[in-house]
């Protein structure tokens, strides 16, 4: 594993340009293997899931060009097998994204247990019950071992929970099943949204995108598409908060406002001055205030992705900010490593956390647990006085294309060892 070695208490200010949304590629990628033609994704972010969720169709029989660059051309006119690989899987959470697919061309899929952050805490219990109303039967034992006997078939059922992967594993599994699916309590993400056009484009009938009622009707062939991914919201977000917490500023290419509105939202509140001319993202920032309040939502409440940003930004804000967090506890135990380096930090419980600001934080050996929180991390070393080491950088790179570059080109002063 690689380290980020950082010398703090620089100003970062320039422009980039987002690529497309990490959260948005898995799911589309795992689409291709629903049709049996060409299909072409453009604006893929140059990534380490995507990487992996590439070379699980390869091992699957598909045919993939453009692996790490930014157009990714597949066709899967065969599917080999109906097991993708158990090492693979393993360090990959979005690989539950092929169960759909997999039920549909094989009427099997064995799929081992899935990776990435948090994996022992996330089940799939949602996924496999939508699945499960749609006609296939799950197995006991190691992994999730899956059947179809008699086809995937078109049902109406509430998820348990708004699970973004939830709701487009069963959108996968709709596109190729018989019938009509309508599926309720369904996600909004805009992630979500960019399947349903996705599958749309395929040919799947699809109403309801972006609203918690979803209605699929299902067709026997999925034809090709192609699709350019939205600009990566959270990723934008994540550079905006960067720039704040070293007291620089930044423009951002390649965002919608309508995603953006929801960080702007909490920035502007914290006294981030925020703006969207139609073409750029722009955060200056001004001295900084407490938030008072912070918490997660379901799209479009501010999303949990980007509250490991935001704590490290109330620690260079005056006052009090209570952050809340309700869906994952380790990404704020993850921060508690910033009391080390100053920090002002009262953890009440798994969930939730009062900062307190603003303190001049100090450079320190710090780990990544995964990749929100690594960012986050390696804010807080930007801000911080002296020099910061921040170990498993592979696994921030996961989530977040070129970051070595991207923060020199900002003037970070950092620099990779290992």
């Amino acid at each position: 594993m690689s380290t980020l070695v950082i010398e703090g208490g620089h100003r970062l200010r320039g422009r980039l340009h987002v690529e497309g949304n990490k959260n948005s590629a898995l799911p589309l990628i795992a689409a291709c293997l629903l049709s049996q033609d060409e299909c072409i994704l453009d604006n893929v972010p140059r990534i380490a899931d995507v990487e992996v969720m590439c070379r699980l169709l390869l091992d699957l029989g598909a045919e993939v060009d453009g692996i790490g660059t930014t157009t990714l051309k597949i066709k899967c006119q065969e599917v080999t097998k109906d097991e993708p690989d158990r090492l693979l899987v393993g360090r990959l959470r979005g690989s539950v994204l092929l169960m759909g697919p997999l039920l549909a061309r094989r009427g099997r899929a064995m799929v081992a247990p899935p990776g990435g952050d948090f994996p022992t805490r996330r089940t799939i219990r949602t996924h496999l019950e939508a699945l499960g109303h749609m006609g296939v039967r799950v197995s006991d034992g190691p992994g999730h071992a899956l059947e179809a006997p008699d086809g995937l078939k078109g049902a109406s059922y509430y998820l348990d929970e708004a699970s973004v992967t939830g709701t487009e594993t069963a959108l996968l599994a709709a596109a190729a099943a018989t019938g009509r699916t309508q599926i309720r309590h369904a996600a909004c993400e805009p992630h979500v949204i960019e399947l349903c056009e996705f599958l749309q484009a395929m040919g799947a009938g699809i109403e309801g995108a972006g609203s918690p009622t979803i209605t699929v009707e299902g067709v026997p062939r999925l034809q090709g598409a192609r699709r350019t991914l939205w600009g990566d919201y959270i990723e934008a977000g994540s550079w905006a908060v960067v720039a704040a917490v070293t007291g620089g500023e930044i423009e951002i290419g390649g965002t919608r406002w309508e995603d953006m509105e929801v960080v702007a939202s909490i920035l502007r509140k914290m006294n981030v001055h925020c703006e969207h001319d139609g073409t750029l993202f722009h955060s200056q920032p001004r001295t900084l205030i407490n938030a008072g309040r912070i918490t997660t939502g379901l799209w479009p409440g501010f999303p949990s992705d980007l509250i490991s940003l935001v704590t490290v930004l109330a620690t260079q804000a005056a006052g009090a900010t209570l952050v809340h967090d309700w869906l994952y506890e380790l990404r704020l135990y993850s921060l508690e490593q910033m009391s080390g380096m100053g920090a002002d930090l009262f953890l009440c419980d798994p969930h939730r956390i009062i900062v307190t600001g603003p303190r001049q934080l100090r450079g320190k050996q710090l780990d990544s647990r995964d990749i929100r929180s690594g960012m986050a991390l390696i804010a807080a070393a930007l801000s911080a006085k002296g020099q910061s080491r921040v170990e498993q950088l592979e696994v921030v790179e996961r989530g977040y294309s070129r970051l070595v570059d991207r923060l020199q080109g900002l003037g970070g002063q950092v620099a990779r060892v290992g």
